[in-house]
């Protein structure tokens, strides 16, 4: 059974946090709020992981996931990121935006798009999610906890856990989040193309 941790939003316990980590280090997918829905991850180099995260979405090789980071330092560790685009992330980050960017060589093969090698990238405002992040010691492999045949994402924890009990690890509870996506922008192109638009907003970017 899935194990469930009641974490304050602004003063995240670091006891529970740490717990949380160390299933993620045992190879285990958790469910976590973000500032846009809420979301599953799992280590970025376990491959068995990010196998399990797909079947749990019904994704296939070729739908990317993407990388929850830190910082903006963090991120551009595994981006390759000219002038322009970093003034772009400068403004959209911390926020609900996922950023598609070329892929650093620190980014596994199998995760980055198979034709372009490039990757989503997103520092999220939500202080349960950098904390985890920070007692993890690194970015989360991560997808939007939309279930195969809904159109929402979940954003009740309770039946989340009731849901995915047996396919995932855990669940941290630190209240609702805003129930949509991320505005996913794709940097790569010139001018940014918006892929997705969802909850960040494009005036912030300039775009």
């Amino acid at each position: 059974m899935a194990q469930y941790f009641s974490v304050h939003p602004a003063n995240p316990q670091p006891r529970l946090l740490k717990q949380a980590a160390e299933l993620l280090r045992q190879g285990g997918i958790l469910a976590i709020p973000t500032d846009s829905s809420y979301a599953l991850v799992c280590q970025l180099d376990d491959k068995s992981a990010a196998e399990s995260l797909r079947r749990i979405r019904a994704l296939d090789d070729k739908q990317p996931l993407s990388l929850i980071c830190r910082d903006l330092s963090e991120l551009a560790n595994y981006a390759r990121v000219d002038n322009t685009q970093f003034r772009l992330l400068k403004l959209g980050t911390p926020g609900p935006f996922t950023f598609v960017l070329e892929a650093s060589k620190e980014v596994p093969r199998r995760l980055s798009h198979p034709q372009r090698k490039t990757i989503g990238l997103r520092v999220p405002e939500h202080r349960v999610v950098l904390d985890l992040i920070e007692q993890h010691g690194g970015p989360l492999l991560a997808t939007t906890l939309i279930l195969p045949g809904e159109t929402d994402p979940l954003n009740d924890p309770e039946s989340i856990r009731d849901r995915l009990e047996k396919q995932i690890a855990g669940v941290i509870d630190s209240g609702g989040c805003p129930s949509e996506p991320t505005t996913v922008i794709d940097l790569t192109e010139s001018p940014p193309e918006v892929l997705r638009q969802g909850r960040g907003d494009l005036a912030q970017l300039g775009l």
